[in-house]
């Protein structure tokens, strides 16, 4: 393990840090909070906008070790929707709009989130890594922890709850996002990188 390692993530979103640290620590690693507000690309494909994001901020970060990661929401019977765009139509339409465009249609309502981490190494460049879970969309909020769709999407291991109803410790253990990050810090770990490579 890489004693001592820090990482930084480069994000706009406190919410998604917080879940990752918990993560980091695990693995030995201090994950570092800069925000950020970065441009966004239109993309259909979330690799496309995470690597995207990290070109935007080597100049700025490039002598450290960085990551950023972008998720989505991918309804089945929305084609896809809100996909990519998750995080404007959450900003714009929210749970409650979702509930309304899927009002009518058969449940369940399948869906997957999926997170990519795009991750830079000096020296070595860009890595991706992927996390994905499956559940369905349901037609009311429940729960106040959490933050974007996670009031409406139950996953399919817990069967129960959505994710706005776990503790981050609980959401963790299956989330698209945790197995992203999971990846990430354990292959930091087996590049063994010595603290004088630390931001």
């Amino acid at each position: 393990m890489s004693k001592n390692l820090k990482v930084i993530f480069a994000t706009g979103n406190i919410h998604k840090y917080e879940e990752a640290r918990s993560i980091a620590l695990k693995h030995g690693i201090t994950l570092i909070y800069q925000k950020v507000e970065r441009v966004e690309i239109q993309s259909e494909d979330l690799e496309t906008i995470a690597i995207f994001s990290l070109a935007q901020l080597k100049p700025f970060l490039g002598n450290s070790i960085f990551m950023v990661e972008d998720a989505g929401l991918f309804i089945d019977q929305l084609n896809g929707f809100p996909g990519p765009y998750s995080s404007y139509v959450y900003q714009t339409i929210g749970c409650k709009g979702i509930i309304r465009l899927l009002k009518g249609l058969p449940r369940p309502h399948k869906a997957v989130f999926k997170s990519i981490v795009a991750l830079y190494v000096p020296k070595l460049g860009i890595r991706i890594f992927r996390g994905i879970v499956e559940g369905e969309v349901i037609e009311c909020e429940r729960g106040k922890k959490g933050f974007g769709f996670d009031p409406i999407f139950v996953p399919c291991e817990n069967g129960r709850r959505t994710f706005a109803e776990m503790e981050i410790k609980d959401k963790n253990k299956i989330s698209h996002r945790s197995r992203a990050f999971r990846q990430a810090f354990s292959f930091l770990n087996n590049l063994n990188i010595s603290c004088e490579d630390n931001v």
